[in-house]
C-alpha cells in the first residue's frame, strides 16, 4: 500500500469515526459526511493516474455532483431545524414526532 492510499483510507476512516462518535451538533455530522465524500472524490480522481488509464472516467464528476446536492440538502435541513427547534443539537430532535 502506498502512502497515497494510506492517506485516503485514513482520512475516510477518521471522518467516519468522527461521524460515529461526535454527534452532538448537526453541522458536525454534515462536516464529517462532506469530508468522507471529499476523500472518496480525491481517491476516485487519482485512480486513473495510478492505473495509467488513457480514457478519463466520469465517476468523480458524478460523485462531486451528488456531494454538492447532499451538501445543499443538509444545509437546508440545518436551517429548517434551527428555525423550528432553536438549535442544531441532535438530542433535541425527536424522529418519532411529526
Amino acid at each position: 500500500m502506498t502512502a497515497l492510499h494510506l492517506s485516503f483510507y485514513s482520512a475516510f476512516i477518521l471522518s467516519s469515526l468522527g461521524l460515529a462518535f461526535h454527534r452532538t451538533h448537526l453541522i458536525s455530522a454534515l462536516l464529517c459526511l462532506e469530508s468522507m465524500m471529499l476523500s472518496m472524490y480525491i481517491a476516485l480522481s487519482m485512480w486513473p493516474i495510478q492505473t495509467q488509464a488513457t480514457s478519463p472516467i466520469l465517476l468523480p464528476i458524478l460523485m462531486l455532483t451528488f456531494s454538492a446536492c447532499e451538501a445543499g440538502t443538509g444545509l437546508a435541513l440545518l436551517v429548517a431545524s434551527t428555525r423550528t427547534h432553536g438549535s442544531d443539537h441532535l438530542h433535541n430532535f425527536n424522529l418519532l414526532q411529526c
